[in-house]
């Protein structure tokens, strides 16, 4: 196992609950629970992928790392620093090392804005006041990611799908940041775009040393670029291991229920998928005990009373599993 000062990021019992608002004087009627208590740790120079259904709270957690959004409660360290407790200007020194590539290409770039200055905006922000210099450290980083020179002076509209991902891309990596948050970064494009973006990050993160937290829904996508993946459900992680040893022997009867769904190129080969009853609670109302049990087929009623909690299998402790059953 990995020692802990090989850890980059620690998150402990990670929290974000968000108000439900109602009434004339818009008073708090309740919480949507989107993470509630999930610790995991992210290596250096490793790709951890966070698979689940939409809404899960897969993104929550990678806003709540970064603290795009604030978290109710927990604790986020980076290289052992404690992230939440950090004030304003040193929280601001430290982004540099921190930074995201968004879902949606599209919305993501400011429409008014040159994609020189979209770039340059974080070397501007962070102490880079020479206009020369800004203009060749973008040439140079967009010339990593693939673009051409010419595209500095051109509007975010003048450009396809794959090419807006990849200004995105530029932007996170023009301050030399240690971690990305990949928040569904090839969702929104074509299939055929998705692998030239997913080659792109892989290689990047071998000439840069970068460690990412990759989030997906597409589990053949997360298969291709992580070496851990973590499956959650409804705000908790239910699974954490290594991708081989997760798509080899999932436990997890939701693991196992995602892994079914996943389609072969073979006409040949038949799998017996795993059809889940029911609908996904709100996390405005969760299920007691284990929040899968009222679709879970093999639940029993230790099932509807305890949460299970997240931890390795005797004999093995790089696999973690949140079952009461397993």
């Amino acid at each position: 196992m990995e020692k802990a000062a090989d850890n980059l990021i620690k998150v402990r019992n990670l929290v974000k609950y968000f108000p439900v608002r109602g009434g004339a004087l818009q008073r708090v009627q309740g919480w949507v629970k989107a993470v509630d208590d999930v610790s995991f740790d992210i290596r250096a120079g490793e790709t951890l992928g966070l698979v689940g259904e939409s809404g899960c709270g897969k993104t929550t957690i990678g806003r709540s790392i970064l603290r795009l959004i604030e978290p109710t409660s927990g604790q986020v360290l980076f290289e052992d620093q404690d992230l939440l407790a950090m004030k304003s200007k040193h929280l601001k020194d430290m982004r540099r090392e921190m930074q995201i590539i968004f879902q949606d290409p599209y919305s993501c770039l400011d429409p008014r804005s040159q994609i020189g200055g979209i770039i340059g905006e974080a070397l501007y922000i962070h102490g880079v006041k020479d206009q020369e210099e800004r203009r060749q450290r973008v040439l140079e980083i967009m010339a990593t990611v693939g673009l051409a020179e010419d595209h500095i002076r051109r509007y975010p509209h003048e450009f396809s799908g794959g090419q807006r991902q990849r200004i995105g891309i530029a932007r996170a990596l023009v301050l030399r940041p240690k971690f990305i948050v990949c928040d569904e970064p090839v969702s929104a494009l074509d299939v055929s775009i998705q692998s030239q973006v997913l080659n792109l990050l892989r290689q990047l993160q071998h000439e840069f040393n970068l460690t990412y937290l990759f989030i997906a829904h597409n589990m053949s996508v997360v298969e291709h670029i992580s070496d851990r993946v973590a499956v959650m459900y409804l705000g908790k992680i239910v699974e954490l291991t290594d991708r081989v040893e997760l798509y080899r022997n999932p436990l997890h009867p939701y693991t196992k229920a995602l892994m079914s769904a996943i389609p072969i190129p073979d006409p040949d080969f038949k799998r017996e998928q795993i059809i889940l009853e029911g609908d996904v609670p709100s996390p405005l109302n969760p299920p007691s005990g284990c929040r899968f049990h009222p679709r879970c087929p093999i639940a029993e009623k230790i099932c509807s009373q305890e949460i299970p909690p997240l931890q390795p299998l005797p004999g093995n402790e790089e696999h973690q599993v949140a079952c009461h059953l397993v």
